[in-house]
């Protein structure tokens, strides 16, 4: 009887470790990131949560008390346009990057007032924006002509 303890005691010793971390298929997907590079060769990443669908889009940022230095959201639209943003319920001013299909950052709103309805855009189509704290694109270097690039996104592009 002792053995048949001992035995069931080892079985569940053995049956209650964790899986090994082996880097498989098993382990959890790194986060979503967006890495804007400039033609000089800087490169500044930024994970992101994913604004796809018309209901996630119209809550963005909104009621956020704070959003970590290097985080953001970004906005994943079905068709190149003007797009127009406004700050209203938005408690955190944010620079709103703008980047055409082809990754290119056609546009910077920097800094944006929150708690507002003035419309903000840059004039120009484009099918994805990157909202990250005021103030980011500034500290990071980012301006027009830079390039955007989706890591953990394969269908965004």
């Amino acid at each position: 009887m002792r053995a048949l303890a001992i035995a069931a005691a080892a079985l569940v010793a053995c049956s209650s470790r964790p899986p090994a971390q082996t880097g498989r298929a098993d382990a959890p997907p790194a986060p979503p990131r967006v890495v804007v590079e400039s033609p000089s060769g800087r490169a500044s990443a930024v994970d992101v949560e994913l604004a796809r669908t018309p209901a996630e889009q119209e809550r963005g940022l909104m009621f956020r008390q704070a959003l970590a230095p290097d985080a953001g959201m970004l906005f994943v639209f079905p068709d190149d346009r003007d797009h127009v943003f406004w700050m209203k319920n938005t408690l955190l001013p944010l620079d709103m990057i703008f980047i055409a299909e082809d990754g290119r950052v056609v546009g910077i709103v920097a800094s944006a007032e929150p708690q507002t309805t003035t419309p903000r855009s840059v004039g120009t189509p484009s099918r994805y924006v990157l909202e990250v704290n005021g103030g980011w694109s500034e500290a990071h270097g980012v301006r027009p002509g830079d390039r955007a690039r989706f890591d953990g996104l394969p269908d965004a592009r």
